[in-house]
């Protein structure tokens, strides 16, 4: 068992993050933040607002700053932007203050589930596989050595693979509670 307060999704885009870990909260009834959208609203702008205005390093510095506040709380389930790892000051808040699960998921698999989607600063290119690829390669060892547990969601829908989760969570992550 490893004891946590929060319990903290990391992970590429597409990997089912928010799908995924809104189910996991209402399961262990923690409450549900997506770091993305605590960042919107801290900030008062769409993230390709603050892409736009302040490029990737202001855009890492307001999910630095909400990351941090997040983090201070107990009892959440915290699912982080795909580039949250990059900072070395949050892996290491991350991996004090959660039980940090891995959602991977391949190119292909991210390539079909993003096919759409048009709100992601680093994929408004024509290359996004090619984006993908490296960005994988830049990340993938960082969430894999931040990492309590993994879980491929390839061949998951949502609901396979939060129940894949929930049996896994119960026998390896323990809620740490508040002391009285």
């Amino acid at each position: 068992m490893n004891p946590a307060p929060n319990l903290i999704l990391i992970g590429p885009m597409g990997a089912g993050k928010t799908c995924i870990g809104r189910r996991l909260a209402e399961r262990f009834t923690l409450d549900f933040v997506d770091a993305d959208q605590a960042i919107v609203d801290a900030a008062g702008a769409s993230i390709p607002t603050i892409f736009e205005h302040s490029g990737e390093a202001g855009f890492r510095q307001h999910e630095r700053q909400v990351l941090q506040q997040l983090l201070a709380g107990q009892g959440q389930l915290i699912s982080t932007g795909g580039g949250a790892v990059l900072d070395a000051g949050n892996r290491e808040a991350i991996a004090q203050r959660g039980f940090v699960v891995y959602l991977r998921v391949s190119v292909p698999a991210q390539l079909e589930r993003l096919a759409r989607d048009r709100g992601r600063p680093l994929l408004q290119r024509p290359d996004r596989e090619q984006v993908l690829h490296e960005m994988a390669g830049v990340r993938d060892p960082l969430y894999q050595g931040l990492a309590d547990l993994t879980l491929d969601t390839d061949l998951y829908t949502p609901s396979e693979a939060t129940a894949q989760l929930v049996l896994r969570l119960a026998s390896q992550w323990q809620r740490l509670e508040p002391s009285a």
